[in-house]
């Protein structure tokens, strides 16, 4: 991996309060660990409480993190994250609905319908829901990054759950801007290629499985930056659209795949 720049802290995010679903995760932990850098308050959401918590330790675990743990997929869950958020901080400003799992890897006539709503239930209706209540209690002026993927802008056989749960959060993003545009908040997704952390190898290990090849190889060899990204430098797109930098961008498909769609 080419060597990444020291960030530059410029407080873009001062005083801000953030909710980070997928809290726990490697693009979840180096978001909030960014925008705590800028300056922000931000509030993990995840529904295992052991990985939230060294999440939380490794962001500072200071008065500016409050952890959730919760269910994405789960109404009550969501309304009460959203909640705790707001009790703590006083304030939302600005949500990433970044909570995903990876999907089966098999032919479409082979492919289970419990995983397939599976799949849904997580990308689909769990931003669905934390937009709901989000926006809700939403600062005007806000912000709303959905984190979905390369697979929502193209697709790949064997993973026909996963790349349509990507493409129907671009449409739930484009009616949601829409929607809340007259609050001036901006809403859109974030799509990024192969990430070098563990969701992404367990999705190339079932790719390798199925496909009888090295998936982790076939990626790079598509990317015409050759390597997957890192953590951080998702985070930094996500950063951009969480900003005023990005104040005139709603409704948009912003692609960080080192070129793989192009």
């Amino acid at each position: 991996m080419w060597p990444v720049k020291e960030e530059l802290t410029l407080g873009l995010l001062d005083g801000k309060a953030c909710l980070v679903t997928g809290g726990a995760g490697s693009i979840g932990l180096a978001t909030a660990r960014l925008f705590l850098a800028d300056g922000a308050r931000v509030a993990l959401f995840d529904r295992d409480a052991e990985p939230l918590a060294r999440a939380a330790d490794q962001v500072g675990g200071d008065d500016r993190v409050r952890t959730v743990v919760g269910d994405v997929t789960n109404e009550d869950d969501v309304a009460a994250g959203v909640a705790a958020a707001v009790e703590r901080f006083g304030r939302l400003d600005v949500l990433v609905a970044n909570a995903g799992t990876p999907a089966a890897a098999a032919p479409v006539t082979e492919f289970g319908v419990e995983e397939f709503d599976a799949t849904f239930a997580v990308h689909v209706r769990g931003v669905f829901l934390a937009c709901k209540h989000a926006l809700r209690v939403l600062s005007d002026g806000g912000s709303v990054v959905i984190v979905s993927s390369v697979a929502g802008l193209r697709a790949d056989a064997g993973v026909c759950a996963y790349v349509a749960a990507k493409h129907a959060q671009v449409g739930l993003m484009r009616s949601i801007a829409k929607e809340v545009a007259g609050r001036g908040i901006r809403v859109n997704t974030i799509h990024p290629g192969p990430v070098d952390n563990a969701f992404q190898a367990g999705i190339e290990d079932r790719l390798s499985a199925l496909t009888g090849g090295d998936a982790t190889e076939a990626f790079n060899a598509a990317i015409p930056l050759g390597r997957h990204a890192g953590a951080d430098e998702i985070a930094r797109s996500i950063l951009y659209l969480a900003t005023d930098q990005s104040s005139f961008t709603t409704a948009s498909t912003l692609v960080v795949d080192g070129g793989m769609s192009a």
